[in-house]
């Protein structure tokens, strides 16, 4: 379980690829790793992984290839910039929103717009999770815990301020760039019971 409050100092270092799977290493600070144990969890763009093992600047996970072609992972390469976080531990506070680390699908950048000293972003989604996405809702893009601004036509928008865009990997997306999306746990709740009373 994660919160959406992401660190973005890490890096792929190195991507290995066979048949059944794919192996990410990646570079990240010290201070970041310096307690992690073999087998925790770790969202990466907010995909929760396992680390499998680790140095004293770099960890190393393993995906199924249905996973990595399935979220924007596929289209990054060694050196590409990385939203991490460590799974929540018991008594922290949750200040983002509760996010699973189970990526739902992925959304490509529309439009972006600067808005005095924030960035506006508008993301096309699948029609599938059009009752999933709701003005003032809660969404993680690439593990980002954001706000909905708004949403037309099977498209929403976020703003990115000052402090995001800088810790994030968020303000280097340009137009046509995908990004790993997870709608609300709770909004997936709401929506699942809505559909079987209908």
């Amino acid at each position: 379980m994660f919160s959406g409050l992401v660190r973005g100092d890490a890096k792929i270092a190195q991507i290995d690829k066979d048949k059944e799977t794919i192996t990410l290493i990646v570079r990240c600070a010290p201070d970041f790793i310096k307690d992690l144990k073999i087998g925790d969890s770790i969202a990466i763009n907010g995909t929760c992984l396992t680390a499998e093992s680790f140095t004293s600047n770099t960890f190393t996970v393993t995906m199924m290839p249905q996973t990595y072609q399935k979220t924007a992972f596929k289209d990054l390469n060694v050196g590409a910039q990385l939203n991490v976080e460590r799974s929540l531990q018991v008594g922290q506070r949750l200040e983002g929103h509760i996010v699973t680390g189970h990526v739902d699908d992925v959304a490509t950048v529309k439009e972006i717009r600067q808005n005095e000293n924030a960035i506006e972003i508008w993301f096309s989604f699948p029609d599938r999770l059009e009752k999933q996405i709701v003005p003032q809702g809660s969404i993680a893009i690439n593990g980002v815990s954001l706000t909905v601004m708004d949403t037309k036509d099977n498209t929403f928008s976020v703003g990115l301020i000052p402090h995001t865009q800088d810790e994030t990997n968020l303000a280097q997306l340009k137009v046509g760039s995908e990004v790993n999306i997870e709608t609300d746990i709770l909004g997936k709740y709401v929506a699942k019971n809505l559909e079987k009373r209908n």
